[in-house]
């Protein structure tokens, strides 16, 4: 499907910059659709219903996985995180370019989906960076930090599936990067 050059996944570690960075393209003029996700985890503070992520309860969610309604669906930090068919559907069959936030299975997945899909995956400056934004954030617990600085480094071995990989060191470098490889 030609279309689905369109389809712009981008990939990091919990606390690798995705949101600061999809926020900052979503205001480029880029002509960007964003894809929101489903999870089953609780909305952090400020997050809203059907803008940043649908939310649905486990049971919701075990539903759609049985009905297939999920291009890719993954476990990630013992919460339940998918990508509806129909959302992506509808912007392939309407020709628009999307951006996703999706944890490397669930880009992977998509690119199976979608072969054309761009795969980019945003890597830290450092390890010792990365622990300190998860810690900086201020939404995790201890153990919740250790548990995603774990799965950190298990999720960087699998960049080399991706298409692109840039080093989020430097915000406004990161995003002229991102917008080159998009337009």
């Amino acid at each position: 499907m030609d279309s689905d050059r369109n389809l712009f996944v981008l990939s990091s570690p919990s606390a690798g910059g995705k949101t600061t960075i999809i926020k900052e393209l979503m205001n480029k003029g880029l002509d960007l659709s964003y894809s929101i996700s489903a999870t089953t985890r609780p909305p952090r503070e400020g997050e809203k219903e059907g803008v940043d992520y649908f939310f649905f309860n486990d049971e919701v969610f075990q539903k759609k996985i049985r009905e297939k309604a999920f291009i890719e669906w993954a476990n990630v930090h013992g919460y339940f995180y998918g990508t509806l068919c129909d959302q992506v559907n509808s912007y392939v069959k309407e020709n628009k370019r999307v951006l996703f936030d999706l944890d490397v299975h669930g880009g992977i997945n998509l690119k199976k989906a979608y072969p054309q899909a761009v795969l980019i995956f945003l890597l830290p400056p450092s390890m010792d960076i990365l622990k300190k934004r998860l810690i900086d954030r201020g939404t995790e617990t201890e153990e919740s930090i250790e548990k995603r600085f774990k799965d950190a480094m298990k999720e960087i071995e699998m960049a080399d599936a991706y298409d692109f990989q840039i080093i989020n060191d430097r915000l406004e470098d990161t995003i002229k990067e991102l917008v080159a490889i998009i337009q």
